[in-house]
């Protein structure tokens, strides 16, 4: 019988949407090696979290120190491995976002160090038996999304983050139950935390919208950008943007959409003036609906999107948006 150690993302006492889709990843795993997932959140004043994540999981682990108020992988990571090393870990996996890329490979090598035989695998979007060797295999995107590369671990342990828009949510009717310890570790020599400087936005976040409106370089400047966020305010969306956008100063670094960007899958995904770059396309091709607006028809968006529109994105975007006010009401 198998242990998942679930390592969960809470803000201020809230369970992040990621970590339903890693519980979605934990719940798949462990119903293919018969085994138990166990969930760990880590935080000052996360109890709200590990009883949010109780719903999804049979057993939480509430971790709550001082020296938790804020983020350090320096912290989480002593913790996670003496977590892990307690519950007689196979897996430890977590959502691959900034956090989970930064304190898993430390753990992972802190384990390594108790004579641990420790697997890594990185951005895993799907998990399944292998029939030929009897094995958990996993597969994940490699060359920005061109290729599937299929992995399997022989460690004792396996250290998993994973991709969160491939996975669904499960049923949130675990009932499971909330351990909660006081818990501290020694901050590393020369370490400390300096400042948290927080994105604040009334538009949902990138990463869990269900609609997301995105700009390319094509619109020139960081002023006809406007067309992109009156429409997606219009839609109750995010705003995205290319890399190429960004990089010339157009929209804000957090807007980025892309291999080294933010990996987004809503339900809608309006690419408004962008190309279509393999880079950008590797961060939202899994949306479920893509519509393109882009005035080049040998555009390369066009080759993955649902509808496309050849037209003048300055033309249409003001023109679609007032339309769908005039729907709403």
């Amino acid at each position: 019988m198998s242990t998942i150690l679930l390592v969960a993302e809470q803000l201020d006492g809230t369970l992040q949407n990621a970590s339903l889709g890693a519980a979605g990843f934990a719940n798949a795993a462990a119903e293919i090696e018969d085994g138990e997932v166990i969930g760990l959140v880590i935080g000052h004043g996360a109890r709200g979290a590990a009883d949010e994540l109780a719903k999804y999981v049979s057993k939480v682990i509430c971790l709550d120190g001082d020296i938790f108020a804020n983020y350090l992988a320096e912290t989480w990571a002593p913790a996670v491995a003496a977590i892990a090393a307690e519950v007689d870990a196979d897996i430890v996996a977590t959502p691959a976002t900034t956090t989970g890329k930064d304190f898993l490979p430390r753990v992972a090598a802190r384990l390594a160090e108790d004579d641990n035989d420790v697997g890594f695998v990185a951005d895993v979007i799907e998990v399944y038996e292998d029939a030929d060797e009897s094995q958990l295999a996993y597969k994940r995107p490699i060359w920005a999304g061109n290729l599937i590369e299929r992995v399997t671990s022989d460690g004792d342990i396996t250290c998993v983050t994973v991709r969160t828009t491939n996975f669904s949510a499960p049923a949130a009717d675990a009932g499971g139950s909330v351990d909660a310890r006081s818990f501290t570790v020694e901050a590393a020599a020369g370490t400390e935390f300096v400042s948290f400087d927080r994105v604040v936005s009334d538009r949902p976040a990138l990463t869990d919208a269900d609609v997301v409106v995105s700009g390319g370089r094509g619109l020139k400047s960081a002023e006809a950008f406007e067309i992109i966020e009156s429409l997606a305010d219009t839609l109750g969306a995010a705003v995205g943007a290319s890399r190429a956008a960004v990089d010339s100063g157009y929209a804000p670094n957090d807007w980025q959409v892309g291999q080294t960007g933010k990996i987004v899958a809503p339900n809608l995904y309006i690419a408004v003036a962008i190309s279509g770059a393999i880079q950008h396309l590797a961060g939202m091709k899994g949306s479920k609906v893509i519509v393109a607006i882009n005035k080049d028809p040998e555009a390369p968006i066009f080759q993955v999107a649902d509808f496309g529109l050849v037209a003048d994105a300055f033309k249409v975007v003001p023109e679609l948006t007032e339309k769908l006010k005039a729907r709403n009401g």
